[in-house]
């Protein structure tokens, strides 16, 4: 067969075979894929170029097994595989050996692992005109970053190892050699609490460092490459498929130098800006590491779990081959800090973010004044980009306005951009918010709206069928305004009337499921997810200072400021002229808290690695683009970036939050006279009442 089969040479045969037909379909799917990906249609004529689908480096296939397949057959001049592709490009000398490959390989399920080392693996070929530009371009390393290649000899890393003391086998471990899901872990100096991402700086273990690293931490001084000498040593050791979750080291806890010497295996660690801009760095086995300045303040850093990493060719640095991994031995060394951080990235800093957090409002101007710059100012300044974040109403708040009759009165109180006001076309829709920009966007698309307060609505006492308070109440910063605004809700319903209440939960983990807010996530190694025994709320200490949220990673407490950044650009096209706005904070309402929220850092808990997708093929940059709500969120995590690096072009605004323990909003409704609490559920990290006037 020196042709791919296409509609015309099947029109010859009057009848393909069950075989031909699956081979035809799945070529065709092939010729799809790669139309939608890389925009080139293939051949009905035989070419120098083939696309193989299924051996691409997604399919977990090698550079050097397709090399050895198809140099068979004739002069193979080139293969090019890219990164996240379930294809490969193969290219010979002349149309001859590309036409023989096509008819060796198309629709053959190869051999294993006398073939391929991948099972069940079929090909499935097409011919193009020409192979598409995937070079692998050079990237600059992260400033800051630096990698020794051949640090220590072979024989220096045999006597760490043996230093060590770890057998091959999985002996049991003493207290000082702590086991973490499926790794070897062992501690010099100071204990590393995977709890907090910290050190007790009180407690120093026994012993100090051991002599046999003194030359390591010698060679490392000695050549400039630390200046302060390291009292502290973390030994990982990582079995292939294991990995490193995305986090910036604790600033307060460790002076600017962290080094990691890697022994054994090779892997590949992946450096992100919070711009987005991600930077892969290949640690060979006895290099070492160093991060400082930009690469370790401000950069998250990781290594995903996997058992394959795409790496540059030897000697073909422009193409891209797949490594197995192997067993891989880290030593981190570090130095105490015991000041403060005063680094010049505060938005990523421990230290200085704990500087900045308002305090819990004494009287009820104070809680107004904490509103209005955490909550009704922020809303004005990011009317445009929220709304542009929200798209899908919520099912389960959608199923409730649908059991309204036809012709009621529904008023949603913080109606936002308007999304829930034409879930239900039979009923007559009112719409209010704080916020005169939302309220603005809601005008533009028609819909019944006005400005107002949540806690005094300009509707007559009774009037309303029912009411939807989605996400609003937990921006109230006292016990007395959360209740003032369910009154006011209770006040607006007819006898019999029913209204929905949403807030964003406390416990981000229920019922062993964590909720979309956690999924990029792993707990932390002490479950911190509050204390589900309790249904009361933690005694609010007024004057506290409010602690500023990581995103993504569970409650600490129920009082915070959570941070908002903007998309790249988005700030330059919704750019407020609010001349009394003088620090990047406040905060704003969401229709959904628990997709709302992003960060430019994740403080998070570095034993967060398991053995996620280790059996899966490789999937690198491959993932499939959602028009959801959620992923719309996701994706906005770089305007703290420009921040960070001296320019506040791009501030981060930080919104207040009470986020409700299990039991909080029932009992809040519960002290409301005249309405009862008929359904409670939990929804998507939120907990929901629907209260209903009594007759």
């Amino acid at each position: 067969m020196a042709a791919p089969m296409d509609q015309e040479s099947c029109a010859v045969k009057t009848k393909l075979t069950k075989s031909e037909k699956k081979a035809y379909k799945k070529q065709n799917k092939a010729r799809q894929t790669l139309l939608r990906h890389e925009g080139i249609s293939t051949s009905s004529e035989a070419t120098k170029h083939l696309v193989v689908a299924n051996a691409g480096l997604s399919n977990g296939v090698h550079r050097e097994e397709l090399w050895r397949l198809f140099q068979t057959l004739g002069d193979l001049q080139d293969i090019v595989m890219v990164t996240g592709k379930p294809y490969a490009f193969v290219s010979y000398a002349d149309q001859q050996s590309a036409a023989a490959a096509y008819a060796a390989f198309n629709g053959r399920m190869l051999k294993s692992p006398e073939e391929l080392q991948q099972p069940n693996v079929t090909f499935y070929l097409n011919h193009i005109e020409k192979v598409p530009s995937q070079r692998v371009a050079g990237l600059d390393l992260p400033p800051g970053l630096r990698l020794v290649e051949d640090f220590v000899s072979p024989a220096c890393a045999a006597r760490l190892m043996e230093g060590l003391g770890w057998s091959t086998d999985n002996q049991q471990q003493t207290d000082a050699e702590q086991a973490l899901k499926h790794r070897r872990v062992k501690h010099f100096g100071y204990e590393f609490r995977y709890d907090n991402n910290n050190v007790d700086k009180d407690k120093p273990l026994p012993g100090g460092l051991p002599d046999w690293c003194s030359p390591v931490i010698d060679k490392m001084m000695s050549e400039g490459h630390i200046k302060h000498r390291p009292d502290q040593i973390t030994v990982n050791q990582y079995q292939p498929g294991q990995g490193i979750p995305p986090h910036v080291d604790t600033h307060s806890a460790f002076e600017d130098e962290i080094s990691s010497l890697s022994l054994g295996g090779q892997t590949v660690m992946d450096f992100k800006h919070p711009s987005g801009k991600r930077v892969p760095v290949v640690l060979p086995a006895r290099s070492l590491l160093v991060m400082s300045g930009e690469a370790r303040y401000l950069w998250t850093h990781g290594i995903i779990p996997r058992k394959l990493d795409p790496v540059p060719v030897k000697g073909q640095e422009e193409s891209i081959t797949l490594a197995r991994r192997e067993v891989r031995t880290s030593f981190t060394f570090r130095k105490i800090r015991h000041t403060p951080c005063d680094c010049k990235y505060p938005c990523q800093c421990d230290s200085q973010l704990q500087q900045t957090g308002p305090s819990l409002p004494r009287t009820e101007g104070e809680a107004g004044q904490l509103e209005q710059q955490h909550v009704h100012q922020v809303y004005e300044d990011i009317a445009s980009h929220f709304s542009s974040t929200r798209h899908s109403p919520w099912p389960r708040v959608v199923d409730f306005l649908k059991t309204e009759p036809v012709g009621a009165l529904v008023v949603d109180v913080g109606c936002g951009n308007g999304k829930y006001l034409g879930a239900n076309k039979d009923v007559y829709s009112l719409g209010n918010d704080r916020s005169s920009g939302l309220a603005n966007i809601c005008r533009d698309r028609q819909l019944e709206v006005f400005v107002c307060d949540a806690m005094s609505v300009p509707v007559r006492t009774g009037a309303v069928d029912a009411a939807i308070s989605i996400a609003v109440i937990h921006h109230f910063c006292t016990q007395e305004r959360r209740l003032k605004a369910v009154k006011e809700l209770a006040r607006l319903l007819k006898p019999g009337g029913r209204a929905l209440i949403y807030v964003w939960a406390f416990e981000q983990e229920y019922k062993n499921v964590k909720s979309n807010y956690l999924k990029d996530t792993k707990e932390h190694q002490n479950g911190d997810v509050g204390d589900k025994s309790s249904t009361r709320p933690t005694q609010e200490q007024q004057g506290a200072s409010l602690p500023i949220h990581v995103n993504r990673t569970s409650f600490k407490t129920q009082d915070m400021l959570v941070p908002w950044h903007f998309r790249d650009g988005a700030k330059k096209q919704q750019r407020g002229s609010q001349p009394g706005l003088q620090v990047p904070s406040n905060s704003g309402r969401e229709k959904n808290p628990e997709r709302d929220t992003r960060d430019c850092t994740e403080e998070t808990n570095l034993d967060r690695n398991s053995e996620q997708n280790s059996d899966k093929p490789l999937e690198v940059g491959n993932h499939k683009k959602q028009d959801s709500e959620e992923e719309n969120v996701k994706s906005c995590s770089g305007a703290c970036a420009s921040d960070c690096q001296q320019s506040q072009d791009e501030p981060v605004y930080h919104r207040f939050y009470h986020v409700f323990k299990d039991g909080e909003l029932e009992e809040l409704c519960n002290s409301v006279p005249g309405v009862s609490v008929v359904d409670r559920y939990y929804d998507k990290g939120n907990w929901c009442v629907v209260i209903q006037k009594c007759l």
